[in-house]
C-alpha cells in the first residue's frame, strides 16, 4: 500500500511568530492521520514555508484542510496568503 503525504507552502509574516500556532495544532493534525513530517524554509525567503506530512486517512485529512479551526488558526498565526496544497501518493524511492 502506498503511503499518502500532504504538502502546503505558505507564505507567512514572520516564522517566529507562525511556529508556535503550528506546533498548538499538533493534535488536531494528529487526529486527522498525521504520522509527522517536515518543516521546509525557502533559503531565499525564510517567510516561505512548505509542510510535508505523511498521513494515513486521506478523509481526515481532507476534512481538516476544508475545516474553518484550520483557516482561523492560519490568519491568527500569520499566513498571508492562500495556501498551495497538495495532497500526494508515494511513487517510487530512488536510492540517491
Amino acid at each position: 500500500m502506498a503511503k499518502h503525504y500532504i504538502l502546503v507552502r505558505h507564505k507567512i509574516t514572520d516564522y517566529a511568530q507562525w511556529k508556535p500556532s503550528f506546533d498548538e495544532h499538533g493534535s488536531v493534525r494528529k487526529e486527522a492521520s498525521s504520522k509527522g513530517g517536515y518543516i521546509l524554509r525557502n533559503v531565499d525567503d525564510p517567510n516561505e514555508v512548505m509542510i510535508l506530512l505523511e498521513v494515513e486517512d486521506l478523509m481526515k485529512v481532507r476534512q481538516l484542510l476544508q475545516s474553518e479551526d484550520l483557516k482561523e488558526a492560519m490568519q491568527r498565526s500569520g499566513v498571508v496568503e492562500q495556501p498551495d496544497v497538495y495532497i500526494l501518493e508515494e511513487a517510487d524511492q530512488p536510492p540517491a
